[in-house]
């Protein structure tokens, strides 16, 4: 008989982690509290809008057809995918800009910027072109529970080039002095939790993904993606158990032996969890059997939590853009609200998706689906109804200021998201939306181990894990887990 997988979770690791196991031959079970898959990319259907609830960002379209290959499959089979041109939209103090797809108008952009930086632009993404293709195909496939691991010689040869050990500011400095192209090319770091000061260089690879690799939109949304990995599981052959939130891993003898929901119990071989880190150690699973402590947890750097608002309007909007940036505040204050004083943002930058300027199907003709977001520090938990009116009110009136049209008068849908939901609906440790900030700190092998230290066959997927924060890393989450439970099993 095969043996039995259970996967607790279907975001995105999970999806990836559940297919691959069921390549493998194993019988797989996906247990999942919710009510569909997607975890915290699910989506939300209202009043005839659709909104993307969490990513809403296509980027690295390599790493998704790299998933698919793996099982004879193309993504063009469960989605189709659009190249946005802009890529995005930045408000700047005054004015903005469209970032352009085509490389050679975003070059003409940045010498318009500052003369001499379309050329230094040519040698700093050579640069984050190397990284990109080491730091994907070298560094980010790897379990992280070893530093031998890491022993390749394209890595050790190219270690200096790699600019581990300094700053993406101080990279990004280096070679710009107009704040608009710093600003820029700092901004995708922020994706993975941290600030571009305490961000390694690295991380420029962000940029070779952004400016080459392109922004781009699955018609539908991101919930397409998460539809077409749910529908490619079920053809391996995995089984989901929706509204099947766990309440207990039950080890006996330094095993996973069974998972307790409140439906039924399930018996495993081995368990994969792509739920919260924090929530299935200090939740799931007895005392004995947990391999971090409290001190540890409260001593990680938590990328941001975010407070989100999805809106529908009964007009369309003139002259605005799919995604859309508003630096028109200064950044510095905000990050320091975020990440040092750890408190509610006094004017804060926020980001507007409008996928309807891209996709008549997800708003009723004539109207528009909006979804703001604003980055806030994991842990303000007083997110009352009064707060997030407070802010939806401050961000709403400098989005009609910029765009130059009425908004507030044609809202026919609103509803957040914010701490508490992240709590009770992800599980969230301190609602924190990013999993752990990729701090050089908490890289790799200083990251929660993908495999438990006290429990031989419990293991461990998604962005608390390696490796990190994001909807491509999640996908590889999935795979570098999978490889390591067959290990596990070849060892046995």
């Amino acid at each position: 008989m095969p043996k039995k997988v259970i996967v607790i979770g279907s975001g995105f690791a999970g999806l990836s982690a559940a297919t691959f196991m069921a390549k493998q031959g194993f019988e797989v079970i996906v247990l999942e509290k919710l009510a569909g898959p997607g975890g915290r990319a699910r989506q939300l259907k209202a009043a005839g809008f659709t909104f993307d609830m969490g990513p809403s960002w296509y980027w690295m379209p390599d790493v998704f057809e790299r998933y698919f290959a793996q099982f004879n499959r193309h993504p063009s089979q469960y989605y189709s995918l659009q190249r946005l041109d802009p890529s995005y939209r930045i408000y700047w103090n005054k004015g903005y800009d469209d970032i352009p797809a085509d490389r050679q108008s975003f070059t003409n952009l940045i010498e318009s910027f500052e003369p001499g930086a379309g050329k230094k632009l040519e040698k700093f993404l050579q640069e984050a072109a190397y990284k990109y293709e080491v730091g994907i195909n070298k560094l980010v496939y790897k379990p992280g529970r070893s530093l031998t691991e890491y022993v390749d010689w394209q890595v050790i040869k190219g270690m200096f080039k790699l600019d581990i050990f300094i700053s993406i500011k101080k990279h990004v400095q280096h070679y710009f002095s107009d704040p608009r192209i710093r600003q820029m090319l700092e901004f995708p770091v922020l994706f993975l939790g941290a600030l571009p000061e305490n961000t390694p260089a690295l991380y420029s690879l962000m940029n070779y993904a952004d400016i080459v690799g392109g922004t781009w939109y699955p018609k539908g949304g991101i919930y397409s993606v998460v539809d077409g990995m749910f529908r490619l599981a079920k053809e391996m052959g995995v089984e989901f158990k929706f509204n099947h939130p766990v309440k207990e891993i039950q080890v006996i003898a330094g095993m996973a032996k069974k998972v307790l929901t409140a439906n039924k119990i399930f018996e495993a071989d081995v368990v994969i969890t792509g739920a919260d880190y924090h929530h299935t150690e200090q939740t799931l699973l007895p005392s004995r059997s947990r391999s971090y402590s409290d001190k540890y947890w409260n001593s990680r750097q938590l990328a941001p939590s975010c407070l989100l608002y999805y809106v529908g309007l009964s007009k369309k909007l003139e002259n605005v853009s799919h995604h859309s940036l508003f630096f028109d505040v200064p950044f510095d204050k905000h990050a320091t609200e975020i990440y040092k004083s750890k408190q509610w943002p006094e004017n804060p930058l926020f980001y507007v998706s409008i996928s309807s300027v891209t996709d008549t199907s997800v708003a009723p003709a004539g109207n528009e689906n909006l979804v703001f977001l604003i980055p806030v520090a994991a842990g303000l938990s007083d997110d009352d109804e009064q707060l997030r009116e407070k802010y939806f009110q401050i961000i709403l009136k400098r989005f009609e200021q910029r765009i130059e049209q009425d908004v507030s008068s044609f809202i026919v849908y609103k509803s957040s998201f914010g701490y508490t939901d992240f709590v009770q609906e992800y599980n969230s440790y301190k609602g924190n939306a990013y999993g752990l900030a990729n701090t050089l700190r908490q890289t790799a092998i200083l990251k929660p181990a993908c495999r438990s230290r006290k429990v031989k066959n419990l293991f461990f997927t998604g962005q608390l894990t390696v490796p990190g924060p994001g909807v491509p890393p999640s996908l590889i989450s999935g795979e570098v887990v999978s490889k390591e439970v067959l290990n596990f099993f070849k060892q046995r």
